[in-house]
């Protein structure tokens, strides 16, 4: 059976979105405070050998990345995984390995999840992200989180998100103050 892990970056105040838009001028803000150190332990935190799950915005924007960054471990292990994907246009997947989720994205991740193969990983994809946390199919939580502010943006954890219990794992600490936090997904939280 697959795990499925979310890996995301955010700051401070829950925003996890990176891209320049008419209403974000923040895009990029990650970029000051990535380090070689960083970098092993998202590896290590994702594993080499995964596969991925992603909305069809964080697709397409790593479509225009990745395929072309060149021979590093990072692009490497997201070229090589298989990625599945969420969109109502499968006919224009291209960066393969590729499958797309079909129009019950549910069913299918939990038969994923069921199989034998790498970690499932998601990044990014936010929708994909609420839906995975209401139906209990997340086993594992990485949260990057960067020590900025940015107040305003897409944040991770929505005002309309069910209360969630997660247990904790580890963090360790970049030398650029960026936190690795890993959460095991619990359940829906309980009344104390």
């Amino acid at each position: 059976m697959r795990k499925i892990k979310i890996m995301e970056h955010i700051s401070l105040d829950g925003v996890m979105q990176h891209e320049n838009s008419e209403d974000f001028a923040h895009g990029g803000w990650t970029t000051p405070y990535r380090s070689a150190e960083g970098l092993a332990a998202v590896l290590e935190a994702q594993g080499t050998h995964i596969d991925l799950l992603l909305g069809r915005k964080t697709y397409d924007s790593w479509t225009q990345y990745w395929p072309k960054a060149g021979d590093n471990p990072m692009a490497n292990s997201l070229n090589n995984g298989k990625k599945y994907v969420a969109t109502h246009r499968p006919e224009s997947l291209e960066w393969g390995p590729v499958e797309d989720l079909g129009t019950d994205i549910v069913t299918r991740i939990r038969e994923l999840k069921s199989t034998e193969g790498p970690d499932l990983i998601v990044y990014g994809s936010s929708t994909v992200v609420a839906v995975l946390l209401e139906q209990g199919l997340v086993d594992e939580l990485v949260l990057m989180v960067y020590p900025v502010l940015l107040g305003t943006g897409k944040r991770f954890f929505s005002d309309t998100a069910d209360a969630r219990e997660l247990a904790f794992v580890s963090t360790k600490t970049t030398p650029t103050g960026v936190q690795l936090n890993t959460y095991r997904y619990v359940g829906k939280l309980g009344k104390g």
